[in-house]
């Protein structure tokens, strides 16, 4: 008869703790679903771009260079509904972002340019690596978007430097001067060895 109050208790015992862990299970899983709904929005609202040009450098250079152009685009779509919607469109953007890199045009194709691509690359990558870790910092992720703001305003301002400076017209001689200047096109100064001298090997 004990037997049978021991079995019965532990089983009563285990229904109870049972019922706390799901209890408890789901008490968390609330808490999980109201935290990323918050990081859901704190994303959407900070997931603000540029995607207009803001010089007339880079707004003429949107007919010439597709890449450019293709990139704004992406830009502009804000994705929504879900956190998976802001990790794709992440790595579009990666990818838009990188191809930035291809058939840069002629007039563009300078240091400071490339130096000013390679930089928002390297935001957009950062964007997308802290969108899919498993815990989303919403505060990096929205700090990211300013800075890659901020990244696509120094790159249409360099272009618009790039463009004033073509217009500036060559004085003359001073295409000269220049090809004078340069230190490639210098002889080598290389000493010259008088075959008459002896020497010590």
């Amino acid at each position: 008869m004990k037997y049978k109050f021991a079995v019965f208790f532990s089983l009563v015992f285990l229904l109870f703790s049972c019922k706390n862990e799901d209890e408890k299970r789901i008490a968390e899983n609330e808490k999980e679903i109201q935290r990323r709904e918050i990081i859901f929005t704190n994303i959407q609202k900070g997931w603000v771009f540029y995607d207009t040009p803001v010089t007339e450098a880079s707004e003429n250079s949107v007919a010439t260079w597709s890449e450019w152009r293709i990139f704004l685009a992406e830009l502009a779509q804000k994705p929504k509904k879900t956190i998976g919607a802001f990790q794709q469109k992440s790595k579009s953007l990666t990818k838009k972002a990188m191809a930035l890199n291809d058939n840069i045009p002629f007039e563009f194709s300078k240091p400071q340019i490339k130096s000013r691509i390679s930089t928002l690359i390297t935001k957009v990558q950062m964007l997308d690596l802290f969108l899919n870790l498993d815990t989303i910092p919403d505060k990096k992720v929205t700090q990211l978007v300013a800075e890659i703001n901020l990244e696509l305003v120094s790159l249409q301002r360099q272009m618009d430097k790039i463009v004033d400076k073509s217009n500036i017209p060559v004085e003359e001689g001073e295409s000269d001067l220049l090809k004078m200047m340069d230190t490639t096109r210098a002889i080598p100064n290389t000493p010259i060895i008088d075959p008459n001298i002896p020497r010590v090997e």
